[in-house]
């Protein structure tokens, strides 16, 4: 008996299946079976369902209260694929792929399609965009094939099934949601802007700090308009490039703090108001749309809602379930411990392999025990900030942890020379083709904006780029190695995690980049945090094989999410 089994929607509302074989092709008669959740729920033997797209099979199954253990994503492995053999940007789809295998005409992609808050999931895409059971797995089992030919198989199949466990993680967050009060959103919408004007008008506090900018500049000033507050400046004698916070906080002037504190509740507004509010809460859970593996990066989107920027205020609003609890879980200086996995520095494997903070840890080796230091080296050698202090200081760096500097140096020499460039799993840098801040954006490369207030641990601001020359690629290649090796192992320890909770009530709600909230009941949160960091251990020797580097986590069992920080 197989335990993988292929399902491809029917255009009669139900589904044909088939066993698969070793080689990918059905082993069995193919049947067609008229109820799609009865047919995975009647075969809890198969370990691993081959589909065309997660997002088509898997949300309806989750609403008759189905789950699947592992699957098989055939559209995101085309992705990963296509990357590989420097293709990246060509047509992704089923359809496409079985056109490239057939010699015909190659359809492109449908556009993705919008957010849409009161959206139900349907049960499968339009007509269109299916394909036969025979010709889905035609282009399965050639894409085992191409899997053989990569430059290291294990990986790389490592890598595929990885991404499609994310599909499954994000499907299966999407459907429960983030634990969401309501009530406290607007008492707290309340509390920072003030009442609510008929017709849609900005709130109370902001009209308020709105005046008060205008009354500083001695004239109708319109603070949510840049180019307004710019010449404001100008007119009163101060030259400024443009609104952002760290620019503008050096200037002074008496219309500087009215126009910082608008700026900052303007954004809650606009982004967390009560429009939003209204949008994307609803029955007590937050719903954005997880989009697994949505940057080149392989860095999680959503696909509208925001999810990926809460701002702190706003976490008071994320409040677990009566008797239950949030298990909020941050990875510690992930990017610096992936670093010393990819490059198999001694020095820098032996210092994050010790317990407690790894900057310090450097800093003791290298920066006679200045943190700061030793942390804006580390960051400056993954970010590529080797310019002036940080040129100084990744020398000292090089002299002590060479292979490392080495590693990300080369992965940067490649990207000018236009080399494709590979994560340790094999996820595939694309050439940088438009603006170099456009790229490093998509890529979820930290760059120059008007919203940024600060970096979480692990990230470093880094200036935009004006055109997409050979440095700018060089940087963006030099962080690719280091965050897309990270956002690998991200996949592997939700993969894990998930694995471990499947029995449990417990269920993953949100994930962004090295942070995990699990919602679960009070009685579970100490399982949950050993979970987590047997998940993270797990991950570790799954993707970069045996090491002296940990994974360590900083977890808080708490109610409200913002009293994990």
């Amino acid at each position: 008996m197989t335990d993988r089994w292929a399902l491809a929607p029917a255009e009669d509302g139900g589904v044909d299946v088939a066993p698969l074989g070793p080689d990918g092709l059905p082993s069995g008669p193919v049947r067609r079976e008229s109820d799609p959740a009865g047919a995975v729920r009647s075969r809890p033997e198969v370990t691993r369902w081959v589909w065309r797209s997660t997002a088509e099979v898997y949300p309806r199954l989750l609403a008759t209260g189905v789950r699947v253990a592992r699957c098989y994503d055939v559209e995101d492995a085309e992705t990963l694929l296509l990357g590989h053999e420097g293709r990246y940007g060509e047509p992704r789809s089923a359809a496409a792929a079985l056109a490239r295998l057939r010699g015909g005409p190659v359809p492109p992609d449908p556009p993705q399609r919008p957010a849409d808050p009161g959206a139900q999931s349907p049960l499968f895409e339009p007509a269109g965009a299916r394909l036969p059971l025979e010709d889905l797995l035609a282009v399965y089992a050639d894409q085992q094939r191409r899997h053989e030919r990569t430059a290291r198989p294990d990986r790389m199949r490592l890598l595929t099934a990885a991404e499609s466990a994310g599909m499954l993680v994000a499907a299966e967050m999407n459907r429960a949601g983030l634990p969401w009060s309501a009530e406290v959103h607007r008492e707290l919408l309340h509390d920072l802007l003030g009442e609510r004007y008929a017709g849609g008008g900005e709130p109370r506090r902001l009209a308020e700090l709105a005046d008060q900018v205008s009354a500083a500049f001695g004239r109708r000033v319109r603070p949510d308009l840049p180019a307004d507050v710019v010449k404001a400046f100008a007119q009163a004698g101060t030259k400024v490039r443009s609104t952002r916070r760290r620019e503008i906080a050096s200037v002074d002037h008496p219309a500087v703090e009215p126009l910082l504190e608008y700026k900052k509740l303007y954004r809650i507004w606009v982004a967390h108001g009560w429009s939003w509010l209204q949008d994307w809460v609803r029955e007590g859970r937050f719903r954005p749309e997880f989009l697994a593996g949505g940057t080149v990066t392989g860095r999680w989107v959503t696909n509208g809602g925001g999810a990926l920027q809460i701002p702190k205020v706003i976490r008071r609003a994320v409040v677990a379930d009566p008797g239950w609890r949030l298990v909020v879980a941050d990875a510690d200086q992930m990017e610096p411990r992936v670093l010393a996995a990819i490059s198999r520095d001694p020095g820098l494997m032996e210092v994050a392999g010790r317990p407690g903070d790894l900057y310090q840890a450097v800093s003791d080796r290298a920066f006679s025990g200045d943190r700061d230091q030793a942390k804006i080296a580390v960051l400056g050698a993954v970010y590529g900030q080797t310019s002036g202090d940080g040129l100084k200081n990744l020398a000292a760096l090089r002299r002590r942890f060479p292979k490392a500097v080495a590693y990300v140096d080369e992965a940067a020499r490649a990207g000018e020379e236009g080399r494709l460039v590979r994560t340790w799993l094999g996820r595939t840098c694309p050439p940088v083709t438009g603006a170099g801040e456009d790229a490093a954006e998509e890529a979820g490369i930290p760059v120059a904006d008007d919203d940024a207030e600060g970096r979480a641990d692990g990230q470093a601001w880094i200036p935009g780029h004006s055109s997409a020359d050979s440095r700018a690629r060089g940087r963006f290649a030099r962080n690719f190695v280091v965050q897309g090796s990270a956002a690998d192992w991200a996949l592997l320890l939700l993969a894990a995690l998930r694995q471990t909770l499947w029995d449990m009530r417990a269920e993953l709600v949100f994930f962004q980049h090295d942070e995990v909230i699990v919602h679960c009941p009070a009685e579970e949160a100490g399982t949950v945090v050993e979970a987590v960091q047997d998940a993270a251990g797990l991950a570790g020797r799954l993707t970069f094989g045996e090491t002296p580097v940990r994974f360590p986590f900083t977890t808080a069992v708490v109610e409200c999410y913002a009293d994990a920080k």
